[in-house]
């Protein structure tokens, strides 16, 4: 087994290509690179049949964002660059069979790149590491859950358990999943939302009493104004593009706030449009507040205290619909502009400019990622957004509202069908009247909690139902120990990645169906669903062959492993379950609210919202009135010498999955491993454009160092600096996390930056 984690790190960097970062995102180049990743994965015939069922009322859901499908009209091609490569990614012809294992070992496949397990193609059997074991070797899916079932029936207790979920599992097999690890005893059920949106649940549950956002789709087109916060949309949420062109050319103003100029929130050039093909750019962000790292929360202060200096706040709906505004008002009142430009890394002027936009209209769309949910006081920069919709009366209206833009496609639907570690009450009383068994009302572990359990005691067992989870985790070499302490490690996945890597003293690798390919047990075609980030819930149709003959449905295999598991402890219809969804959503709409006649709504072209009473401006269950949130504001020290390190995502990748080496719009190719820096810092430092460097993260006493990247000069504000997740997952303790939500906080971390040692290996970190 390999004795390090972290990903394969070159002894040169040489690969490097820079060019001007783009002003403008889509147009030709995003069609080619598209065309080029079908090309050299699927083909074009194949690629293309699958392209033009993306996304359609009659196809399937796209892998990728969570970015919701117009409600009506849908155009033949409704999908981006991105879902370009994931169905490129997914329908690729190469195929990684037992012979690829019995070639390569794990240590082998240890010292790979992640974009070179990308490339190696679709699994296709079951695959078992033996204990001792050099290389993973084939195993039929019957002793795999026999296997599963007996490391988990030998556990001292099923809290030793660990049930994680990615945010590509359909609703149909995460509502199994929750379900079956509730019988088995446990409410283990961390996900991949405890890493990226949490702070946003959190903050909404705590003030609109539902943890969702507020709009859909076609509210963006008549908004006046739409606040983007800590956002790519341009790379992670392409779509959202034609949104924010529509919303300008209807007159409206998107307002961007980021520290990294990016090309997704300054102009577009619609690649399904004959002018934007030719290159005619629609400008977007008409005002560009690059932020501080952190300074978020002093902003929306600053946006507010500016706003109630101006007496624009409507009174009428402050009154009406909430409580709390008076001590708000008053915290306002005491805080100085001073203080806040200097936490914010803005000048009054630029925010009296955009609150003076504000003051002018109730119809506000406030939009938010990562940038905002991953640090420290991720919680109260939030509720402060909906104090702002507070103040404008901008909340329970058409065209206005809250937007937290989800990243993987189905994470907002496995929160809905109770994967998490802590569900009400209510939750759990319904499992109990439906399917008759007591479920566990102990909370759960988190992804950091469980992490954090499975690092300190030896002997659990680990399952993952998709994702990479050492890839997508902080402090990736804890990670790999916690991982490698597990009596078994088990992941659901589709293509090679590096937690099949890190294992346990055995390890499982258990190959599903992808979202294009046909789900017919016994011959019956079915249909799986999704939620988007609106609310809707919809079908998702497979249409294509499957990559193998030996793949299994992720519904197949979790009642495969529950049936190997509970044996005769269980009465419920597993096997049935799995081979007819229908009846699977028979029984979650006896569950879980707002899923009446589930499966007529859900056959029905376009799917169906899910109640939400702050969309409808229903705040009865709050006692008819939303709190206004008191959140002291906080500074992030920085001693001489140090940064705020965000991680961020390449062009070429999505959350985990390395594509290609290209971050085409910041003008970077053929190196992952660049550290993005202010110029003046640069020079303060004494470093050079492209000078290998070691980044050495602080917390607590302790020090984490990623070696040898390459310091790259970049637009940004000072004191911070930006790397490419995963590869500086490794910075990220363990132990720093969002207050009340836990998530780590990968765009906060404080760090050093010092020339590369020389004579110093770079190895595997």
């Amino acid at each position: 087994m390999p004795s390090d984690s972290n990903q394969r790190c070159p002894e040169t960097l040489e690969h490097l290509t820079k060019s001007d970062p783009a002003q403008t995102a889509g147009g030709v180049k995003a069609v080619a690179n598209s065309l080029k990743h079908i090309q050299r994965e699927a083909g074009l015939v194949h690629g293309a049949k699958a392209l033009l069922k993306l996304n359609q009322k009659d196809g399937f859901d796209c892998p990728s964002c969570a970015w919701p499908d117009p409600d009506g009209h849908r155009a033949s091609a409704e999908f981006c660059e991105n879902g370009a490569k994931a169905i490129a990614s997914e329908t690729t012809r190469k195929r990684i069979t037992p012979d690829f294992f019995r070639a390569h070992s794990v240590e082998a496949l240890a010292a790979q790149t992640d974009h070179w397990h990308e490339l190696q193609g679709r699994l296709t059997e079951p695959m078992h590491l033996p204990a001792g074991a050099s290389h993973y070797e084939p195993i039929s899916w019957q002793a795999a859950f026999d296997l599963i079932g007996r490391e988990l029936n030998a556990l001292p207790t099923p809290d030793d358990a660990i049930f994680y979920t990615s945010g590509r599992a359909s609703n149909e097999a995460a509502f199994l999943y929750q379900l079956f690890a509730r019988h088995f005893g446990t409410n283990n059920l961390p996900d991949c939302s405890n890493m990226c949106h949490e702070s946003s649940g959190v903050a909404l549950g705590s003030t609109i009493g539902i943890g969702k956002g507020t709009v859909k789709l076609e509210d963006f087109y008549e908004a006046d104004v739409v606040l983007i916060f800590g956002q790519n949309p341009g790379t992670n949420h392409p779509r959202m593009l034609s949104a924010l062109q529509q919303c300008v050319r209807n007159g409206g103003k998107v307002v961007a706030v980021n520290p990294l100029k990016e090309a997704g929130l300054l102009g577009f050039s619609h690649p399904q449009e004959v002018k934007g093909m030719l290159g005619a750019r629609t400008p977007l962000a008409s005002h560009y507040l690059q932020v501080k790292p952190a300074g978020d929360h002093a902003l929306l202060l600053a946006l507010a205290k500016s706003l109630v200096g101006q007496g624009a706040v409507a009174a009428d709906f402050i009154e009406k619909s909430t409580t709390g505004f008076a001590a708000y008002r008053e915290q306002l009142a005491a805080l100085d502009w001073p203080t806040l430009e200097a936490q914010s890394g803005i000048e009054r002027a630029q925010i009296e400019a955009v609150a003076t936009l504000l003051a002018s209209t109730e119809k506000i769309i406030t939009c938010w990622a990562m940038g905002l949910t991953q640090h420290k006081r991720a919680v109260a920069t939030i509720q402060e957004i909906v104090n702002l919709h507070l103040l404008r009366g901008a909340l329970g209206k058409p065209h206005a509202g809250l937007c937290p833009v989800r990243g993987h496609s189905n994470v907002q639907g496995d929160r809905t069908m109770g994967i998490f570690e802590k569900m009400p009450d209510s939750f759990l009383d319904r499992i109990e009247q439906v399917f008759g068994f007591a479920p566990p009302r102990k909370h759960g572990h988190d992804t950091v909690d469980a992490i954090r359990a499975m690092h300190a005691e030896p002997g659990k067992v680990f399952i993952g139902l998709g994702g990479n989870f050492l890839s997508a985790t902080p402090d990736t070499d804890f990670t790999a120990q916690a991982l490698r302490n597990c009596r078994l490690t088990v992941h659901v996945s589709t293509k090679l990645n590096r937690s099949h890597l890190v294992t346990g003293q055995q390890a499982l690798i258990l190959p599903c169906l992808g979202r294009s390919e046909l789900d017919a047990p016994r011959g019956q075609p079915q249909f799986l669903t999704v939620e988007n980030s609106m609310g809707v819930v919809h079908a998702s149709r497979g249409k294509f062959p499957p990559a193998s003959a030996h793949l299994m449905s992720e519904p197949a295999i979790v009642a495969g492993i529950a049936q190997a598991t509970l044996g005769e402890r269980t009465q419920l219809p597993w096997a049935e379950w799995a081979e007819d969804y229908a009846q699977l959503r028979d029984v979650i709409e006896k569950t879980i609210p707002g899923f009446n006649r589930y499966n007529e709504r859900a056959a029905q072209p376009g799917g169906f919202y899910l109640p939400n009473h702050a969309r409808e401006g229903d705040f009865s269950k709050l006692g008819g009135h939303v709190p206004f949130s008191l959140n002291r504001l906080e500074s992030q020290p920085l001693e001489p010498g140090q940064y705020l390190l965000m991680t961020i995502r390449s062009h070429d990748q999505f959350n985990t999955t390395v594509y290609g080496m290209d971050d085409r719009y910041r003008g970077i190719a053929g190196e992952r491993r660049i550290l993005l820096m202010n110029p003046d810092d640069m020079a303060a430092a004494g470093l050079q454009p492209e000078q290998p460097v070691d980044i050495t993260s602080h917390h607590r006493g302790q020090t984490r160092t990623a070696r040898l990247f390459l310091a790259i000069p970049y637009d940004m504000p000072r004191a911070c600096v930006a790397a490419y997740f995963p590869e500086a997952n490794l910075l990220v303790p363990i132990d720093s996390t969002a207050e009340k939500s836990n998530t780590p906080t990968s765009k906060g971390v404080v760090v050093t930056v010092a020339a590369a040692q020389q004579g110093q290996p770079a190895g595997i970190i």
